[in-house]
C-alpha cells in the first residue's frame, strides 16, 4: 500500500519519506505562492489558478491572500464560501465547507494527527482525519479547527477558539477548547 492511499484510509503514513507526497505538496505550495502573488484586481487570473489549486471552480468563492494549503484537491467547498486572508487548510484529508460559509481571517484547518510517543513522531508518522462544516456557519479571526471535526449547520465560532470536538447545529461556542454556550435560534432576525 502506498503512503497516499494510507493517507486517504486515515491510516499512520509518513509524508515526508514519499516522493509522490512531497511533489504534490510542492506543486500546490507553488500554485499557492502564484495566487498570492496576483493582484486582488485580478479576478480571472486569480480563479484560474483557484481552480488548479481546487480542481473544481467553487460558485460565487471568494478567497482573500495570503492563502495556503497541503494538497488543495482535498479541499471540498460548496456555495458561496468567503475564505478572508491568511488562512491554512491543511488538508491530508478531506476538508468539507458547507454553502454560505464565512471564515475569518488567520483561520487554520488541520487534518494531521501525530504520533503522542516521540520515536514515532520524530519518524515523521501522521494520520489525516476529515474536517466537516455545515452550512451557513461563521468563523471569527483565529479559529483552528483540529482533526476530524465536524461542525454543524448554521454555527458561529467565536475569535481565538479551538474547536477539539464536534459541534452541533445551531450553536455559539468559543474558547480554548471551544464550548458550546448557547444554542442560535435561526428564527430571531436582526
Amino acid at each position: 500500500m502506498t503512503e497516499k492511499e494510507k493517507m486517504k484510509l486515515a491510516m499512520w503514513y509518513d509524508p515526508n519519506n514519499d516522493t509522490q507526497l512531497v511533489n504534490e505538496r510542492l506543486e500546490a505550495q507553488d500554485l499557492c505562492f502564484q495566487l498570492n502573488q496576483i493582484r486582488p484586481k485580478e479576478i480571472e487570473k486569480r480563479l484560474e489558478i483557484i481552480e488548479k489549486i481546487l480542481g473544481e471552480k467553487p460558485e460565487g468563492l471568494e478567497l482573500l491572500s495570503p492563502f495556503t494549503c497541503d494538497y488543495g484537491i482535498n479541499i471540498k467547498l460548496g456555495k458561496n464560501v468567503f475564505i478572508n486572508v491568511n488562512c491554512y487548510f491543511m488538508d491530508g484529508a478531506t476538508i468539507t465547507v458547507g454553502n454560505n460559509v464565512f471564515i475569518g481571517p488567520s483561520c487554520g484547518f488541520y487534518t494531521a494527527n501525530h504520533a503522542m510517543d516521540y520515536y514515532s513522531r520524530n519518524q515523521g508518522l501522521e494520520r489525516a482525519l476529515p474536517i466537516t462544516i455545515g452550512d451557513n456557519c461563521w468563523f471569527g479571526a483565529n479559529v483552528t479547527v483540529m482533526p476530524g471535526v465536524k461542525i454543524g449547520s448554521g454555527c458561529v465560532i467565536g475569535a481565538g477558539s479551538v474547536v477539539t470536538k464536534d459541534i452541533p447545529d445551531n450553536s455559539l461556542a468559543i474558547g480554548v477548547p471551544a464550548r458550546v454556550i448557547k444554542e442560535i435560534d435561526q428564527s430571531k432576525r436582526i
